[in-house]
């Protein structure tokens, strides 16, 4: 097998560490330390030092990860300040809950612009040419994480929906926000002489902060975290963890994905689960389908985590966490390995999927879109998040909302699963499962889809 494509990691955000891995403006090495000589009494002050040094250590072992790890990551990780350029404007959010966007970058370049070797996109990938994708958003995926723990609500956007972008640039669909807006800026860093890869990372900044804006304003709630990953780091992480299990209600075969599985339960290597993944020619519901896939290959890989004992495995996690340095951007105010630990809530049928309803399909500018009602939404998800005010169109008494009469509203929509539980989040109201698009997904297994 051709050995993976690599690249230096970059911090988008600036962020620069003095030689020798330590912090600015200190020597990179210290003196060494005078001997303490045989049975001298240790001074009280230092004793006490040392003993908190120790049950911190202590608290940081039962943690599963210490110190030393988070600094180690810290060193190498990419990260992102466009969560700053909308703070301001976010929506209040309830209490110490987090929503956390992640987001799947459909682009066949490295971080720096440059385009992936052509054998490996089209050999590793089956991903077609590096001249395609561009920088669609081809994923999406809210999780709104309780304060406290408890259950997590995950929503995912349909990539067509057809949406206003933000910063005034009239409608399109939502996947299309980072590319025009890195477009808009790249125009305009060029005329001031910026290029390469300074010009890349600085357009790119410009697309997170578009989509981000786009999509809190879209769902009413506001975002506290992102994270950012394209084809390569898909695949890359597809590759420490596989093989990963499936399970398919039909079998399927389609050459432009290059997914082909017989029906049932299967394991998947880094280039299948990439296929699995991406199809959408061939299924009942196309795009729908295939963000029902999305779902379902995550919640597959986070049980398979968990079963492995690898949340709590630092030795384990590193070959994760090298991966997440090179391939995924993040926000520069999250600290990952506190998300790690947090990780287990994600298992065991403690989350759960679900897919914002459409309203149906339509022809907008040339371009099949998805029709779709921002208010109905934002209730669905303010209800589901535990956030009441705002909520008006659909809204039932008792703060319960209302599905559409007709699941999905259009074509392409799937009866919920019927079995009468509401879908709760974390002090959130019940919502009928018929308000979305499909039956959820629960993590903690894995499930079958088409």
């Amino acid at each position: 097998m051709r050995e993976p494509y690599r690249r230096e990691p970059y911090r988008p955000d600036g962020r620069t560490r003095s030689p020798g891995g330590g912090r600015p403006g200190r020597p990179a090495t210290r003196p060494a330390p005078r001997r303490r000589r045989a049975g001298r009494p240790l001074r009280p002050g230092r004793a006490v030092r040392i003993a908190i040094c120790l049950t911190s250590a202590a608290v940081m072992l039962t943690s599963g990860v210490g110190w030393c790890a988070y600094h180690w990551l810290d060193r190498g990780v990419n990260t992102s300040s466009a969560l700053d350029a909308l703070r301001g404007d976010a929506p209040r959010g309830r209490g110490d809950a987090v929503n956390l966007l992640l987001i799947g970058l459909d682009s066949r370049k490295d971080m720096n612009g440059n385009d992936l070797p052509k054998e490996f996109v089209q050999d590793e990938l089956h991903a077609g040419s590096s001249d395609i994708g561009g920088y669609n958003t081809n994923t999406l995926i809210l999780m709104h994480i309780p304060a406290g723990g408890g259950k997590v609500t995950a929503f995912s956007i349909p990539r067509d929906d057809y949406v206003e972008i933000a910063g005034g640039r009239g409608e399109h669909k939502i996947k299309e926000a980072y590319g025009i807006a890195k477009a808009e800026a790249e125009e305009k860093l060029s005329a001031r002489g910026v290029k390469g890869a300074e010009l890349e990372h600085r357009g790119r900044e410009a697309g997170r902060e578009a989509t981000l804006a786009t999509v809190q304003r879209f769902l009413g709630v506001p975002i506290d975290h992102f994270a950012e990953v394209n084809l390569l780091g898909f695949y890359d992480i597809a590759k420490v963890v596989q093989p990963v299990q499936v399970c398919l209600k039909h079998p399927v075969r389609d050459r432009y994905s290059g997914a082909d599985f017989p029906a049932g339960l299967q394991e998947l290597d880094a280039r299948q689960a990439l296929s699995f993944v991406r199809q959408r020619h061939g299924l009942p519901g196309g795009d729908l389908d295939r963000t029902h896939r999305q779902q379902a290959f995550l919640s597959s890989v986070t049980h398979k985590l968990k079963e492995q004992g690898v949340w709590s495995d630092f030795g384990r996690l590193q070959g994760l966490f090298d991966v997440i340095k090179k391939d995924v951007v993040i926000d520069n105010r999250w600290n990952i390995l506190d998300f790690a630990r947090q990780a287990p809530n994600l298992t065991g049928g403690n989350a759960e999927f679900h897919t914002l309803p459409i309203e149906g399909f339509a022809t907008r500018k040339g371009e099949a879109v998805n029709l779709v009602d921002p208010e109905k939404v934002r209730s669905l998800v303010q209800a589901m998040t535990g956030r009441k005010a705002g909520q008006k169109a659909g809204q039932g008494d008792g703060g319960q909302v209302a599905g559409p009469q007709h699941q999905g509203g259009g074509p392409g929509g799937t009866k919920g699963s019927g079995s009468g539980d509401d879908a709760k989040g974390g002090g959130s109201a019940p919502v009928s499962s018929d308000s979305f698009q499909g039956p959820p997904v629960k993590m903690g297994g894995v499930p079958c889809v088409d």
